[in-house]
């Protein structure tokens, strides 16, 4: 599997809830799916299409949801109770489907979470759920990598924080280019993560199973 390997530039993302917009109701989302179903070349009102519009939207409630939650209160129950533990905690190979901003189709892969905490941790579902709300946005994978980074970052203050995506894009595969099975690695690297090329390389290590 080919690989294009991307770094999230220094600027600190939005990581709140989605932005205030008045939504469309859903009437109006139904009528969309009409209209591109038309505008594809073919008959809204047949048989086979006739619910299409309300499926649609349905999945789209599903597929964004996280245009609902706040990613900082997903990590807002921490727990002071670590026993003097202070080394890496690292959640590998979390599920990633997405939907890329540009062409609204699936990007799909693994998401790689790390962080040194100082005196707080957070359950580990946490972590996975706090990837889904990103994903389950309209995203860009480095934007999405970099989002999930500074949101452990806030929320629990730790000594590091590692972020690692794997991806196939299917507006790559699917159409433009044409090339089915190319991956697209983003990494973000906060503190000591970022001060050390040898954390770097352990997380890493650690990803591949390679050893501590």
């Amino acid at each position: 599997m080919d690989a294009v390997i991307k770094k999230f530039p220094g600027q600190i993302p939005d990581i709140g809830k989605g932005p205030e917009i008045e939504r469309p109701s859903r009437a109006e989302a139904e009528a969309a799916v009409r209209t591109l179903i038309a505008w594809a070349g073919d008959d809204p009102n047949r048989e086979g299409l006739r619910d299409t519009p309300r499926r649609v939207t349905d999945a789209y409630t599903e597929f964004f949801q996280g245009y609902n939650e706040c990613p900082l209160d997903a990590l807002s129950r921490t727990f002071d109770e670590v026993g003097g533990y202070n080394d890496i905690v690292l959640l590998r190979d979390i599920d990633v489907h997405s939907h890329c901003e540009h062409h609204m189709i699936p990007f799909i892969g693994k998401a790689h979470v790390a962080y040194y905490p100082t005196d707080k941790v957070v359950g580990i579902s946490k972590l996975a759920r706090l990837v889904d709300i990103f994903a389950n946005r309209l995203q860009t994978q480095e934007t999405m990598t970099a989002q999930i980074a500074h949101a452990i970052d806030q929320a629990l203050k730790p000594r590091g924080v590692a972020v690692m995506i794997e991806a196939v894009h299917q507006c790559m595969s699917l159409r433009g280019v044409h090339k089915p099975d190319v991956a697209t690695i983003t990494t973000q690297f906060i503190g000591a993560f970022q001060e050390d090329t040898q954390e770097q390389m352990r997380f890493l290590s650690l990803i591949r199973g390679n050893g501590l």
